[in-house]
């Protein structure tokens, strides 16, 4: 993984680098997305690793998966997650509204602080990567609707596959930092954040800047950088450009994009973002029932409530070639927790029946993808069902149940890839 220092983004800035990161993001429909593919798997739930979607092209982005433009929803295809390290151009793209800066004039920008602090600040991108200690940390950034086209019954809201998640390098300020440079007075009770991401949103719900806020006593607060770097260069423009906040542990409606004020409230924050959005049944795994929501007897609370459950994912085989009975196949993929580093992955190559310990990769910390590696000789041709769970360092292991909720929300449910082994003959 490349360093990344501040002597090397001033260079960046002053040889017009950054001019790269802030051109306009347009939409360009690649050719094989003009002919119409399945919009909807269902009713059952969605059978394939990623969504069905078309795949688009936008500037600075390889070709994704794209679930919608307006606003703009792409989705990373599988195989980009054979590396620890989610290429930047391959990262999902997801926003709540549809108008979003092409652009942004860093000679005019500046990251505000205001409301109950001290003293109200200003910096430019310059200032603060030359007055606050630069920060890294590897960690996942995952939609809270990841997975949602697995739901059974099928709930509404971005059918996303397996791809609205990734990993990166993140280098910036640190939030702590930057709320001390200020001064937080007394009475304060969160911390709000603001970007450039604007739109009607919901009708008469005044939701048409996109807004979240974290408690000041979260222990979160510590940890939370606002990042101009991910994986060592300016953040793409649909990534956030050029100041993104980064949560580790929390779903992505935390991880805001263009981020350009930040506030110290007095009071708890309502809009509709926190009190109406991204809300969770306030069961122990998150889950509830149709009947349940449709009786009113669900009590919600904010989806920062609770941090990303463990996962893990078979990235190959895939299932689409056959293995060959009696020589080695690896067995690859990636695993994370919102909880901690992850400990252990195991593989069954029969279904979920019987598991055995699979090989861990480099640990880059914990909020970071982890890959595994297991190989598996078959010895019979025949249809085979792979699975893979994870087990984090609080203990937490991947259920063989899914959830329910009408966000659709918290999916865990041990994976499965169905492979076909042929005889070598």
């Amino acid at each position: 993984m490349k360093q990344v220092d501040r002597r090397r983004l001033l260079k960046l800035l002053g040889a017009g680098g950054l001019a790269l990161a802030a051109r306009p993001a347009l939409a360009q429909t690649a050719a094989q997305a003009e002919e119409a593919l399945p919009s909807f798997t269902g009713p059952k739930a969605n059978p394939y690793w990623n969504g069905v979607h078309p795949y688009t092209v936008y500037p600075q982005k390889l070709p994704l998966l794209r679930m919608t433009d307006r606003p703009i929803q792409l989705e990373t295809p599988r195989h980009y997650f054979r590396t620890v390290f989610t290429p930047n151009e391959a990262f999902y793209v997801r926003y709540h509204l549809d108008e979003i800066p092409n652009e942004i004039d860093l000679s005019k920008w500046r990251l505000k602080l205001e409301g109950n602090f001290e003293r109200p600040v200003e910096l430019s991108l310059e200032e603060l990567i030359r007055r606050f200690k630069p920060v890294s940390i590897a960690a996942v950034n995952q939609c809270s609707g990841n997975s949602r086209s697995r739901f059974q019954p099928r709930v509404t809201g971005g059918q996303w596959g397996n791809g609205a998640m990734g990993n990166a390098l993140w280098t910036g300020v640190r939030l702590k930092d930057l709320l001390d440079y200020a001064g937080v007075k007394p009475g304060t009770v969160q911390i709000q954040f603001e970007g450039l991401e604007r739109g009607k949103g919901p009708e008469n719900l005044g939701s048409g800047r996109f807004l979240k806020s974290l408690d000041l006593n979260d222990p979160v607060i510590g940890e939370t950088i606002l990042a101009y770097l991910m994986n060592g260069e300016p953040l793409p423009m649909l990534n956030g450009f050029p100041l993104r906040l980064v949560v580790p542990g929390k779903f992505a409606t935390y991880w805001l994009k263009h981020v350009t004020w930040i506030r110290a409230l007095t009071e708890e924050d309502k809009n509709f973002w926190m009190a109406s959005a991204y809300r969770i049944p306030d069961t122990p795994n998150g889950s509830t029932t149709p009947e349940d929501v449709a009786a009113g007897r669900v009590k919600t609370v904010p989806i920062g409530k609770v941090n990303m459950p463990v996962r893990s994912f078979i990235i190959d085989p895939d299932g689409s070639y056959p293995l060959i009975a009696g020589l080695p196949a690896k067995i690859r993929g990636i695993a994370f927790s919102g909880y901690g580093r992850v400990v252990r992955v195991e593989v069954s190559t029969d279904g979920g029946q019987t598991w055995r310990r699979a090989t861990l990769g480099a640990d880059y910390g914990p909020y970071s993808f982890r890959t595994y590696e297991f190989t598996w000789r078959p010895e019979r041709p025949g249809t085979y069902v792979l699975a893979v769970r994870a087990t984090d360092e609080k203990g937490n292991v991947q259920p063989d149940s899914g959830v329910w909720n009408p966000g659709g929300y918290l999916w865990n449910k041990i994976e499965r890839q169905e492979v076909v082994v042929l005889a070598a003959k």
